[in-house]
């Protein structure tokens, strides 16, 4: 597909992980905190996932691969 750099948009999110782990904390307590630490971890955990996916367009569509195994059960 012209103009889709797959790589490109990996790395994106891979940035993206990145800043949510260094993202400091708002000066916030109580539920608001809990509320933030919350929304990092899943903010963190999705960017990840698509950061550590292989990319392809296949028949028109993005597929994008993600291997859940341990690393060392990755062949």
């Amino acid at each position: 597909m012209a103009g889709l750099d797959l790589e490109a948009m990996i790395g994106r999110f891979r940035d993206r992980a990145e800043a949510v782990k260094s993202r400091p904390l708002p000066p916030v307590g109580g539920e608001e905190r809990q509320f933030f630490i919350r929304q990092a971890q899943n903010d963190f955990q999705d960017f990840a996932l698509i950061g550590d996916a292989t990319a392809a367009v296949e028949n028109g569509y993005l597929v994008l691969r993600v291997d859940l195994r341990p690393a060392d059960q990755r062949t």
